[in-house]
């Protein structure tokens, strides 16, 4: 019996406009939704992965082409239905009643942010060999360290990187434990991000 969200699954064409209505609800602007269209629009989107519950998309994340360094991405926009939001459907799970609704035994599986980065995290602990040529090198995110650093993406190893965005919420997912010297130039999709 699966227990939590479906295994994260591409987005096709025929998931685009259901993408959109989650990333319109997810965020107070449409900022986001307008990112994804024009990463599309330009060709800089590299993937873009949905997982989904009851036949709904719950949790959403791209990975765009970064344009320096060669062979890096950007992970952005990552939302997740907002009533799904903190695992909020283990709720209706009757396991939940043994441990009161608070209980992270029941809710952990039922976070959809949480589930999709730790499989994206796991696909760089996989031997090299089982994944080449399918994964970026180098995964950045903007975003809270203390998020982000419990699915193996670090502030620490993002250091030497010059940015158009701040350092301190700039964190990369890669293998090894090297600490790269480049400049990071993000899609020109991005506010201000661009070279």
């Amino acid at each position: 019996m699966v227990v939590g969200p479906d295994t994260l699954n591409e987005v096709k064409e025929e998931h685009f406009d259901e993408v959109e209505a989650v990333l319109l609800t997810a965020f107070p602007t449409d900022a986001e939704a307008r990112l994804v269209r024009q990463l599309r629009a330009d060709g800089d989107m590299l993937f873009e992965f949905r997982k989904s519950w009851d036949g709904k998309i719950g949790g959403y994340y791209a990975l765009s082409r970064m344009q320096a360094p060669e062979g890096w991405a950007c992970l952005a926009p990552m939302a997740v239905r907002p009533e799904w939001q903190g695992g909020k459907l283990a709720e209706n799970n009757p396991n939940m009643e043994v441990g009161g609704t608070e209980d992270q035994l029941y809710r952990g599986p039922w976070r959809f942010g949480t589930r999709m980065l730790q499989e994206l995290a796991q696909c760089y602990e996989m031997p090299t060999k089982a994944i080449d040529g399918k994964l970026p090198e180098t995964i950045v995110v903007l975003g809270k360290p203390s998020f982000y650093g419990r699915y193996g993406f670090s502030l620490q190893r993002a250091q030497k990187l010059s940015s158009p965005y701040p350092l301190e919420y700039t964190l990369i997912l890669r293998r090894g434990d090297d600490v790269p010297v480049a400049e990071l130039i993000y899609p020109q999709a991005f506010p201000g991000g661009s070279g």
